[in-house]
């Protein structure tokens, strides 16, 4: 490719805010849970790159028609992939598509077909790179770009974005489901590539009591690494939905003494920890299965897919709670369905 741009340039970075900054000098934007990729085009040439500079092409197949559709035949799209399930992403979905086997992407690209959202153009159709130039520049331009080529695809959408923090704080608080919070960036920036000095994110972070359906010993001194955490469904079942390791080390002796007094078969009677696979090379992956016995509050981020989505702070033990109230119904909050974000944008 003769782009301005290598296929190892790192994407911009976001760092950690508790808060939604306010100012003239913000622009706001949905945080999609994907895959971060950057979209390479010149000529018949196309690339997708992760943003550890790893190529994606093979693995999604129906964005990649999608891109070489365009009439434009050079420019570098920065993006996320997400597969969405009923408005809602779906992060278990996307992982299963970075499979060895190319019949099974393709059934897959059929079945849980990707969506790529565009939300900054790093390199234009006439292969000039913008990114010296400021956000709001560039997202102008993107905008350009997005309705003389893009408007008609339904794999490639242009993200929404506001600058009405009202309005991204209600962006905030339904995500959860649909998205997986929101970024915000310095409209006067140019492309900080590799740095994080020009975005932040922001997640709404909740709590939930959960069962300790079992743990994993560390990997020293056998002693405990990390509880592993259970809620009930509607039939009963007790469902494996995540971990935490967040414990101090100082109490891991008393906890590791206290938990292997509890083991007895089954821990989970519904989906439990599974088997080794790809995503878990090099780690430790035996469980002891534990008695419903122990409730534990953790903070956490998201949950979609059945599960939490990252891992959860230890908040505090619950002796007081019953684990039988410990349910599924707790995480499934409410949260704005893509259509109503998208809605939303329009109307900003």
């Amino acid at each position: 490719m003769k782009l301005p741009l290598p296929l190892d340039y790192p994407p911009m970075e976001a760092s950690v805010a508790h808060s939604v900054p306010e100012g003239e000098g913000w622009q706001y934007e949905p945080k999609w849970d994907g895959f971060r990729c950057l979209a390479y085009r010149d000529g018949s040439e196309l690339e997708l790159m992760s943003k550890a500079s790893q190529p994606l092409l093979r693995y999604f197949p129906e964005v990649a028609g999608a891109l070489s559709e365009l009439r434009a035949n050079q420019f570098v799209l920065d993006g996320e992939l997400v597969i969405l399930a009923e408005g809602r992403s779906d992060f278990d979905a996307l992982l299963q598509r970075i499979h060895p086997a190319e019949s099974r992407v393709r059934k897959l690209a059929t079945t849980t077909p990707a969506t790529f959202f565009l939300f900054d153009l790093l390199v234009n159709d006439r292969g000039e790179d913008l990114t010296g130039l400021p956000l709001r520049q560039r997202r102008r331009a993107l905008e350009e770009f997005a309705a003389r080529y893009v408007s008609k695809s339904n794999r490639l959408v242009l993200s929404p974005v506001t600058r009405d923090y009202a309005r991204a704080q209600d962006w905030l608080s339904g995500s959860g489901g649909s998205i997986d919070g929101i970024v915000a960036k310095r409209v006067e920036d140019p492309y900080g590539s590799g740095t994080r000095d020009s975005m932040v994110k922001i997640k709404t972070l909740r709590t939930a009591d959960c069962v300790v359906g079992g743990f994993r010993y560390g990997a020293k001194g056998h002693q405990v690494g990390s509880l592993l955490l259970g809620l009930y469904d509607d039939e009963g079942l007790l469902n494996h939905v995540g971990f935490t390791s967040s414990m101090p080390s100082k109490d891991r002796p008393a906890i590791t003494k206290k938990l292997e007094q509890a083991i007895a078969p089954p821990g989970f009677t519904g989906a439990a920890p599974g088997d080794p696979s790809r995503w878990s090379k090099g780690r430790n992956t035996e469980w002891e299965p534990l008695r419903p016995k122990y409730v534990v509050e953790v903070q956490y981020d998201h949950f979609s897919g059945k599960r939490f989505r990252h891992g959860t702070k230890l908040l505090r033990w619950r002796p007081d709670k019953k684990p039988s109230d410990c349910k599924l119904k707790q995480v499934q909050h409410e949260s704005a369905s893509l259509d109503e974000l998208l809605k939303q944008a329009r109307r900003s």
